[in-house]
């Protein structure tokens, strides 16, 4: 869930990043006295790792805390659930690009120390919050900071090394990011653990605390670069996937055919549009919609999200699972997520060696069929179903999608030149926090949905309740607290459960069946779809901007 950059421009002293363009080659490095031959010293990339785990980690951390959030005063109905997740992942997908681009144009040292300041902010706020729309509203200052966190943390790490140090540096951030997600499923789990779900974001804050004083003492402070930045077109792709996901979430609970569903699909197809009109008429669009004419560039993206879709779809509905059905502690839930991880961590060193064998076309076929049977075969289980079937189902969804994620990126950057390679780097961030966050919308109003219209009889009608903990807690009240009612509840989940996971099987078939089909076989230099033919025959030059009118980018 987080940025493959292979950025480095063999025809300058400069690196790419997700957001930006030209890295500052003069090292400037406070934490290493010999900066200026050797580039950012242990402490300085220790404490760039440090924000990065953060604010990766908390995507996954949370997932953990739900079934507590759910059980709590503040009674959140199965929609909030989603927004406070959700609220998070959206903010910081669609900032990211803007994200860094406003670091180069402000300096990436006090971006960064801006991005962990409302990181932390957002964490307090949650932690306090007397009602779930102050969560809502935390989780969505904290999306915001991270995404000036992440792109600028590896803009850091690698501006100020020499040629020779920068692919490990990569290396070194990539992988954190993956880490990450082990370290917040376990660590989300133990802090949940500790205490109530509120417990998750107290923990987080001297964390974030002493990360922002680390920043301050430690990291570079590279030169300013006059980066063109459009807030208006990052507001406009933002509040257009905000409305998208608006349109699925409150269709379980306001109805499917009530005014807030179309209402929020028509608004998206509205913002969505401008905004892509907006970047086509841009001198420097913030993400050029003509990208998405080229196959390759076009599968990658689709392809990436697609992956994420399935993956967190499932992400979201684990520690209910396990923790409603299997009767696990958060802490237990996140020790038994630990084979995802490590699927996620191995299989991409698998690739390659199938790419050989089989090709590329069928390897990123396998993945995807691989992760789709993974979804299959979570769809059977139940209350009863022993621990090992369940580890094997989402062993093999996180398997399918880091076999395939590894050729979509690849082909992705290929297909772009050199000196776009921070605009690959950035779509493919943009893609994976997206997917991750339609898959959570997906996942949870087809569970919420399902689970309304499935519960007991006692406990249908007008207001029935959305999630277990609410189920519970009104069989409680109602004086029915016969074990049947209960395991009917949790069997009532399960199959709600099923059903989330096929619809996002047959997703992960139909659309993984066009990404096989744009994805090429074979790309050679100058063939369409490399980089070459990108520069030579794929772009077209932005139409000239009308001055005095406002279409330019400010």
């Amino acid at each position: 869930m987080s940025p493959d950059p292979k950025t480095t421009n063999p025809d300058a002293e400069t690196t790419t990043t997700p957001g930006t363009q030209d890295v500052d080659p003069r090292p400037h490095d406070p934490g290493d006295r010999n900066s200026r031959t050797r580039g950012p010293g242990p402490l300085t990339v220790a404490v760039l790792c440090l924000c990065v785990t953060l604010v990766v980690g908390m995507v996954s951390a949370v997932n953990l805390a739900i079934p507590a959030l759910s059980r709590s005063a503040l009674r959140p109905s199965a929609e909030s659930v989603m927004w406070v997740v959700d609220g998070y992942v959206v903010f910081f997908a669609c900032l990211l690009i803007p994200g860094g681009a406003l670091a180069d144009r402000l300096g990436r040292k006090p971006v960064l120390a801006t991005g962990m300041g409302l990181f932390t902010a957002g964490c307090v706020l949650c932690a306090v919050a007397p009602g779930i729309g102050v969560v809502i509203a935390g989780r969505v200052v904290s999306g915001v900071g991270a995404a000036a966190v992440l792109p600028t943390t590896l803009a850091l790490m690698v501006g100020g090394a020499p040629e020779h140090r920068r692919p490990r540096l990569v290396a070194v951030w990539a992988s954190m990011t993956g880490v990450a997600a082990v370290l917040g499923n376990v660590g989300g789990g133990a802090a949940v653990q500790l205490g109530s779900w509120r417990a998750l974001f107290w923990c987080a804050v001297p964390l974030s605390l002493a990360a922002l004083v680390l920043v301050a003492v430690f990291a570079p402070a590279p030169p300013r670069h006059d980066r063109p930045v459009s807030m208006v077109s990052a507001g406009l792709l933002t509040a257009g996937f905000l409305a998208l996901l608006s349109g699925i979430v409150s269709g379980p609970q306001a109805g499917w055919g009530s005014a807030r569903v179309p209402a929020g699909f028509g608004a998206a197809a509205v913002l969505l549009t401008v905004w892509v009109r907006r970047e086509l008429r841009c001198a420097h669009p913030m993400l050029d919609p003509r990208l998405f004419t080229v196959p390759v560039v076009r599968a990658g993206a689709v392809g990436m999200a697609l992956a994420f879709v399935g993956m967190f779809g499932l992400f979201y509905v684990n520690g209910q699972y396990l923790q409603y059905a299997k009767g696990c502690s958060p802490l237990g839930a996140g020790v038994r997520l630990l084979p995802m991880a490590g699927a996620l961590l191995l299989a991409p060193r698998c690739t390659a060696a199938l790419e050989r064998r089989a090709g590329a076309r069928v390897t990123l076929g396998s993945g995807l069929a691989v992760l789709a049977a993974g979804l299959g075969t979570v769809s059977l289980i139940g209350p009863s179903t022993p621990y090992a079937v369940y580890a094997l189902g989402a062993t093999l969804t996180a398997a399918g999608c880091g076999l395939a994620t590894p050729l979509l990126s690849h082909g992705m950057m290929s297909a772009l030149p050199a000196h776009r390679a921070g605009v690959g780097s950035g779509l493919q961030s943009l893609a994976r926090e997206l997917g991750s966050a339609l898959g959570v919308a997906v996942s949870g109003s087809v569970v919420a949905g399902a689970f309304t219209a499935g519960l007991p009889e006692p406990l249908r009608g007008p207001g029935a309740p959305t999630t277990v903990p609410a189920a519970e807690q009104r069989l409680a009240d109602q004086g029915l607290l016969s074990p049947g009612l209960r395991h009917a509840v949790i069997t009532d989940f399960t199959t709600s459960l099923h059903m989330a996971m096929r619809v996002l099987a047959v997703l992960v078939v139909a659309v993984g069946v066009l990404v096989v089909a744009w994805y090429p076989s074979r790309a050679s230099p100058g063939a369409p779809g490399s980089g070459r033919a990108m520069t030579a025959s794929r772009t077209r030059p932005a139409p000239p901007v009308r001055r005095g009118r406002g279409r330019g980018n400010p």
